[in-house]
This record gives C-alpha cells, sequence and structure tokens, in this order.
C-alpha cells in the first residue's frame, strides 16, 4: 500500500479527534466538550476550523476516536457566538 501525505485539513481534522479524545478522557464519561475546552487543548483549532473539520473530515474525527475506544455521539453547532458542544462515550 503506497503512501499517500495527508494534507492540511485532514492532519486538522486528526488533531480535532485527537484533542476530543484527550478531554473526554479525562473529564469521564459522558463527555460534554464545548469549543471553549477544544481551544485550550489545542490553541490551533479554531471555532472555524472546528466547524470545517466536522463537515468536511468527520469521518476522520471518528476514526480517530474510534482508534482510542470512544465514540462521538453528538455535535451541535448553536451558531456564530452560541457555541458548539460535542458528546463522547466510550465505544
Amino acid at each position: 500500500m503506497a503512501f499517500k501525505p495527508k494534507s492540511a485539513a485532514e492532519t486538522k481534522a486528526r488533531d480535532l479527534g485527537l484533542a476530543l479524545a484527550r478531554i473526554a478522557e479525562s473529564e469521564g464519561m459522558p463527555a460534554h466538550v464545548g469549543v471553549d475546552a477544544l481551544r485550550r487543548a489545542s490553541p490551533r483549532l479554531t471555532p472555524l476550523a472546528i466547524g470545517q473539520m466536522v463537515r468536511k473530515h468527520r469521518d476522520i474525527v471518528e476514526e480517530t476516536l474510534t482508534e482510542r475506544g470512544l465514540t462521538l455521539i453528538d455535535y451541535a453547532d448553536q451558531g456564530p457566538g452560541r457555541g458548539m458542544e460535542f458528546t463522547v462515550v466510550d465505544a
């Protein structure tokens, strides 16, 4: 199988999945993770980037969580200025 370099968006989607996993593992299950906690965990993840990663590369985010034994069961985006929230549980 040939190596396929990842795009910047794919790398950022993986970063989002890893940040969600770290926060969820430290908080306990079910974890409700907001955008502010994600920004503290990884300053690279701006609210705009988070929204784009969920829309375009949700499969990568979910795959990353699955590798850690977690599942994304809900994602809510209230719109600009109102916040986003992820709900993560054990797989």
